[in-house]
Order: structure tokens, then sequence, then C-alpha cells
């Protein structure tokens, strides 16, 4: 569970979150608006990537400002661009390095490889150079890479942004089969439309928070 107090975040002068209390439960969250809404912002407080300006945000009661280590080995992050969390020439040692900093055994990591590469058809890829790869395969390494880690909770910026139709629906099928509680910031209403909860975010404050049949209809008017 991700517990939002009284949140609020602020760069100088500007407020790009106003006071937001929110519970999250739910297995799968999206989290829209328009650019420049704060829902990035919105994104990288679940994990402790940011801080509030003021107020709190508790994941399993742990508060991000005083445990964000161990806030982050519970909430993984996935970024929009691949290319920016992809840090080892090769795909094994991409996958290998988080677990490693994590002090893994050298067995766990190559079960872990083992276990992540054959789920997204990827074995073949091992020792593959990483910048090699296709867009979507990129993804999956990146959204690999989080999960070896075995986060309780997976946020994503954005996913299927520079992707083409065919690897996003490719994501959305690995989305899907998570075991994990998933938040997802997107612009990809077809992605988010069997979603369990959808949080609308306009100006830094909660437009709409339901179900994806009645909030995104609210949205699209929204943005019309």
């Amino acid at each position: 569970m991700i517990k939002l107090q009284d949140v609020s975040v602020s760069f100088g002068t500007r407020t790009v979150l106003d006071f937001l209390s929110l519970d999250l439960t739910e297995r799968r969250i999206a989290i829209i608006g328009a650019n420049g809404s704060g829902k990035s912002t919105f994104a990288r407080l679940l994990n402790g990537l940011a801080l509030p300006t003021s107020g709190d945000v508790l994941v399993d009661g742990l508060n991000t400002r005083k445990k964000g280590r161990d806030v982050r080995r519970k909430v993984g992050f996935v970024f929009q661009n691949p290319d920016n969390q992809i840090v080892m020439p090769v795909v094994e040692e991409d996958l290998a390095f988080g677990m490693k900093n994590l002090g893994f055994t050298k067995t766990d990591i190559a079960t872990k490889t083992d276990e992540i590469l054959a789920r997204y058809n990827m074995s073949d890829m091992r020792e593959h150079p990483a910048h090699l790869l296709s867009g979507g395969q990129k993804q999956l390494l990146a959204i690999s890479g989080v999960l070896v880690m075995s986060p309780d909770i997976l946020v994503m910026d954005e996913p299927t942004t520079l992707l083409d139709l065919r690897n996003k629906r490719r994501i959305a099928r690995a989305v899907a089969a998570l075991e994990q509680m998933v938040i997802t910031v997107t612009h990809d209403l077809d992605l988010i439309a069997d979603y369990d909860r959808v949080i609308v975010i306009d100006e830094g404050r909660i437009f709409a928070d339901g179900a994806p049949s009645e909030v995104i209809p609210a949205y699209e008017r929204l943005m019309a």
C-alpha cells in the first residue's frame, strides 16, 4: 500500500502538486494527465526518487524521507526511455547489475537471469549488445532489470511512448501478466482500459479518480 498524506511539491515559486491525499491499493492503477500536469513528478514520489516539499509518502508504512533505500527495494521504477536505465553493454550483464548491488549470490543471479529471459522469450539474447536491441526489447530489458530485484510494486513512466503498435501490445501483455502491483503513468488510454483504477492529475490536483469506464471519458472531455 502507498499512502500520500497532504503531499505538495514546489520548484521555486511553481507548485507542481498541490496537497494530494491518496491511498493506492489496487493491483493496476493508471495516472493520466496533460503534459506538465505533474504526473511524472507524482510517479517519482512513489519510490523516493523525488521527495515532497510538504506532506509524506508512505510505502507499507515506510516514509520515503527517512527510508528511501528500503522503499526502493519495495518499489521498482521503469523510466520512459530504456536507454536511460540500461547501464551495462551486454544483456545478461545489465540484468546482473542491480542484483550485484543488492548482494545477491552468483547462484541467485544466474537463476533469476535465466527465469526473466525465458519469461520474455529473450534467452537467445543473453550475450547480445544491449544497445542493439529493438525498442520493444530494450523496454522489456529495462522492465526485467527491475523485476529481477523482486520489488512488490512496479512504477512505470510512459512505458509505451517510444514504441510502435506491435511492441506496445507486447509490453501491455507483459504488464498484464505481472503479479506485482503496477502503477503506470501514460498517455496510452488503450493500455489502461482494463486497469482497476485511473487517476487524472490536472494542474497539480486530482481531477478524477475511479474506474476507467468513468474516468477516461471525463479526461477526454477535459482535453477536448
